[in-house]
């Protein structure tokens, strides 16, 4: 009769001498995270809830008096729905446009190299550079009005950001254009590890670019667009208040003032830093369910 197979024994204690270890090599990471991620964001609801009219100036404890101020506030709503509008325009163009560019590059065309750093490049480029790039092209002598007089088109030359109908829209072209080179460099860089046995039997089965892309690829690497949608989003909502301020410093009148823009400006122009706070906790809220939301709908095909 065969003896049965016994397991090697294992070491005594070995799991337990492990965990201390790794504990204590998490140390440096946790506090770096407590003290610059979790420190700052616990400062913000502390400050919310203070009278504190300037850097300088005496604190007093306001409790929800910021709160209800900025809820109070035409401002903030007027900020607020521009800072959907931006979202709603700015994330999904990014997105689409940035995957069928990256899907482009995967393919390997001719001087894919070369394209890739040409894609690459507004990511590159500071905030200040690229503020002045489309400044040159929407002032009212600029690059579009000089461009739709050449062609007899003087009837569509507009002064761009002097309008409070298309000065945001400005802003939102920046987003754009700084933000889908570099996805679409992170998308190609991902569609680059699929196998390529899979586009080689959709070719077979007569599957065209556009099948190939979105009815192959797109759902091969779903949990990752989660992700990039995440990450424009959150970039768009928090840190769009620099193209505010460099190109349109929220006008003409507050029509392209965003969340972003009025928390900066509330805290370093007006130095009412609670109401600034304030509003930046309920920026962060939104940020939050944001990130919620979108983490939940990339994952409902799982």
């Amino acid at each position: 009769m065969p003896q049965p197979v016994q397991a090697p024994p294992r070491r005594p204690g070995r799991s337990s001498r492990r965990s201390p270890r790794t504990t204590v090599m998490a140390v440096p990471a946790l506090l770096w995270y407590g003290v610059f991620m979790v420190g700052p964001i616990g400062a913000i609801f502390v400050i919310s809830v203070l009278d504190w009219p300037g850097m300088l100036a005496r604190v007093g404890f306001a409790g929800l008096d910021n709160y209800r101020a900025v809820l109070g506030d035409e401002l903030f709503w007027d900020a607020a729905r521009n800072s959907a509008v931006q979202l709603a325009i700015a994330v999904p163009v990014m997105i689409v446009g940035a995957f069928m560019l990256g899907y482009f590059l995967s393919t390997k065309p001719r001087g894919y190299r070369f394209l890739k750093v040409v894609v690459f490049t507004p990511a590159l480029i500071s905030a200040s550079a690229k503020a002045m790039i489309f400044w040159g092209m929407f002032a009212p002598n600029g690059m579009i009005n000089k461009l739709l007089g050449s062609i007899g088109l003087e009837g569509l030359q507009h002064a761009w950001i002097a309008d409070t109908s298309t000065a945001f829209g400005c802003v939102i072209a920046i987003d754009v254009w700084s933000g889908i080179g570099y996805t679409a460099t992170l998308y190609a860089a991902r569609l680059d590890a699929l196998p390529d046995s899979v586009y080689e039997a959709a070719e077979i089965d007569g599957a065209g670019h556009w099948r190939r892309m979105w009815g192959i690829a797109y759902p091969m690497v779903r949990d990752f667009v989660g992700v990039t949608v995440m990450l424009q989003f959150l970039w768009t909502l928090f840190t769009s208040a620099q193209n505010v301020l460099l190109l349109t410093q929220g006008g003409p009148g507050n029509s392209s003032t965003n969340l972003s823009f009025l928390v900066y400006q509330k805290a370093f122009v007006q130095s009412d830093l609670g109401y600034s706070q304030a509003a930046g906790v309920l920026l962060f809220l939104v940020g939050l369910a944001g990130m919620l939301l979108i983490r939940r709908v990339f994952r409902a095909a799982h």
